[in-house]
């Protein structure tokens, strides 16, 4: 397992790129027609939400 220590500010940068990147990415779901790809760009929002959620709890 790998870990990662990150400073309060460096925690909040990362969250809010985090937070823009996922806002691109479901507008990219709604604008794909492939259901597969669209299932694969949905498990990388679950994925990157939970890493948002644990950013705001350690990070600040």
């Amino acid at each position: 397992m790998r870990q990662l220590t990150l400073t309060d500010e460096e925690a909040g940068t990362l969250r809010r790129v985090l937070e823009q990147y996922v806002s691109d990415l479901r507008m990219e779901i709604a604008d794909t027609d492939s259901m597969d790809f669209r299932d694969q760009l949905k498990r990388e929002e679950a994925f990157l939400k939970k890493l948002i959620e644990q950013l705001g709890t350690d990070g600040g």
